[in-house]
């Protein structure tokens, strides 16, 4: 922990060794505020040529999140939770390369470095199968999670990634269009448990 202008600030290791997948919630509502600074830690996440292929959907409904837990394997931090945060992986890449392109152009992004970008997005995306394409969104949907769960105890709140879920059920109940593919929740709030120690294998066991 660091001051700046005699405000304590985590620091980057103190946050990834203190957040820990939350069990259970206070159900106590976030502020708006905080959600708001943590969707910008989010659309700030890295993604392979800058192309952001997710979505998140925000349920805060109480009866919404009743209906979600079975689909949930009733894990009450659907229910307890502030806010359920379903992130969700968009396969729909011209739209993405549209989107992009628009955008670059809008900042004033020099054009040979927008066209090398576009012509790659295109390019790579062309060859891929629909399957492929879903692939590969959703593994840039976990770069973002990780700006969430992070982000989120930076902001002095808690959060659990949570994979085990019917994403054909969450997609249903949350009238989501095909393109749109549930792929990871993260329901944040405050804590109404206590993290276990953090155990992880050595380095030894990770670097090949």
């Amino acid at each position: 922990m660091t001051k700046d202008w005699g405000v304590d600030i985590m620091e980057f290791k103190d946050i990834v060794m203190s957040r820990y997948a939350t069990k259970k919630f206070d159900g106590k509502k976030l502020p708006e505020s905080k959600i708001n600074e943590l969707l910008e830690l989010v659309r700030f996440a890295p993604s392979a040529l800058n192309l952001q292929p997710w979505k998140i959907k925000i349920v805060t409904d109480q009866r919404l999140k009743e209906q979600l837990k079975p689909a949930t394997w009733n894990q009450e931090q659907i229910t307890t939770c502030s806010h359920l945060l379903v992130f969700c992986a968009d396969s729909d890449y011209e739209g993405l390369i549209r989107r992009l392109d628009a955008l670059m152009k809008k900042h004033s992004i020099p054009v040979e470095i927008k066209k090398m970008v576009i012509e790659m997005a295109s390019e790579m995306t062309r060859k891929m199968t629909p399957d492929q394409k879903l692939v590969w969104s959703q593994a840039q949907v976990y770069l973002a999670l990780g700006n969430a769960v992070n982000g989120a105890k930076s902001l002095g709140f808690d959060s659990c990634p949570m994979g085990g879920f019917d994403p054909k059920e969450y997609s249903r109940i949350l009238k989501l269009p095909s393109n749109v593919v549930p792929t990871m929740l993260c329901p944040v709030g405050y804590a109404a448990d206590k993290p276990l120690l953090k155990i992880r294998f050595p380095k030894e066991d990770i670097v090949i």
